[in-house]
């Protein structure tokens, strides 16, 4: 029986999707699998027998990636699954950016008592008026799964719509609207865009990315909307430029000491993904991502290993190697087979950095002692029979 433990609650029409082989466990020490949330697992003993981590959600800065990868721990993520989710709070907030919604809402209710509001209200709301999206520039800075649905939502709604992504993917760049401008420099994006609109991982190139040089080269009044990460931005300059009016407003999902007592921010507490629809299709993903690697050996959106898929496995038998990605594996991995009188009918080798992945199917199993010859080579991080 295979065993997945749950560090965090996780949807049950995610875990009802475990086949009969599989049953939930309290106990970490014996999981084959793992389904995370938000729990940190950086301080965490991981056992010697776990295969693989499931995110149900996108970001995994509470995983200990590297540390995973050198114990052949396979990390997976759930990219898309939210996006819907992500997308709609992004258009909430560029409406309540652009209309002071908040500030409305909040003056009818200090004044519920008054039996002239309806009046009143005529008077007052001048001070609360906006302007329309319609017809202004957006910018979209990274166009993955959200920043994808965000440009072409937006663009359905009369923005002129920019996007900048030096490592946009083949599908989102099919999926994209043929309005959405694709622009090859994000200065671009500084200089002539109304709003900004931020959706890139965070990364040593990304953090701190709006800062005061960033700023300075924006139009004046600018609207930037960050539903990604809270230090893609310097929050420092962000609070002089709130202050200063260079930034009209800054939207923010992430409130922390600084945000929330920025002028002109508008502070959101972490909604991005807090729907009903979103965490169901995260659990789903991140279950149905196990399961495919636990059984077959497939690796689908692993965020520290590469992409391999042989479908499901059919043949007499299956390996899986885990290892490091230098010279003379291959070699070594077909050798130690060829030793023990095995013959590969299908192969795949995938690398991502340093770690890389072999998948093999042969057509007779390998005994204990090639497959012991398999794990005895230098750089062999992983060694599972998968059949």
């Amino acid at each position: 029986m295979k065993k997945i433990h749950c560090l965090n609650a996780i949807a049950d029409c995610g875990t009802a999707l475990l086949t009969e082989e599989y049953t939930l466990t309290d106990n970490m020490k014996e999981a084959d699998g793992v389904l995370v949330r938000s729990a940190s697992m950086h301080d965490m003993e991981l056992p010697e027998g776990l295969l693989a981590v499931g995110r149900a959600g996108a970001g995994v800065n509470n995983i200990p990636l590297d540390g995973c990868a050198e114990k052949g721990i396979v990390v997976f993520n759930t990219p898309g699954a939210n996006a819907n989710g992500v997308k709609e709070l992004v258009l909430a907030g560029l409406m309540l950016a652009s209309r002071d919604i908040i500030g409305g809402v909040q003056w009818c209710q200090a004044n519920r008592d008054d039996a002239d509001i309806a009046k009143n209200a005529e008077k007052e709301k001048k001070a609360f008026a906006g302007c329309e999206i319609k017809g202004k520039k957006l910018g979209v800075i990274g166009l993955g799964a959200i920043g994808a649905e965000v440009a072409n939502a937006c663009s359905y709604l009369g923005m002129e719509v920019y996007g900048y992504d030096p490592f946009i993917s083949i599908n989102s760049a099919w999926g994209l609207s043929r309005n959405v401008k694709h622009i090859t420099s994000v200065d671009t994006i500084y200089q002539e865009c109304d709003y900004i609109t931020l959706h890139v991982p965070l990364i040593d190139s990304t953090k701190g990315m709006i800062k005061k040089e960033a700023i300075d080269a924006m139009k004046d009044g600018v609207v930037i909307l960050n539903f990604s990460r809270d230090i893609l931005v310097n929050e420092d300059d962000m609070a002089e430029a709130l202050k200063s009016g260079k930034v009209r407003r800054y939207v923010t999902d992430f409130p922390n000491p600084k945000s929330v007592n920025m002028e002109n921010a508008i502070v959101i507490p972490h909604l991005g993904a807090s729907t009903e629809e979103s965490e169901d299709n995260c659990a789903k993903m991140a279950v149905e991502e196990i399961m495919d690697y636990i059984d077959n050996g497939n690796i689908r959106n692993s965020v520290n290993f590469p992409s391999c898929d042989m479908g499901e496995c059919k043949a007499v038998s299956r390996i899986a190697v885990l290892h490091l990605n230098i010279p003379n594996m291959i070699g070594q991995i077909t050798g130690a087979l060829a030793a023990g009188n095995v013959n590969i009918s299908d192969m795949t080798n995938k690398s991502r950095e340093k770690y890389a992945y072999t998948l093999l199917d042969l057509e007779s199993p390998a005994d204990a002692e090639c497959v012991q010859k398999l794990k005895d080579i230098k750089g062999a991080l992983r060694v599972r029979v998968i059949r």
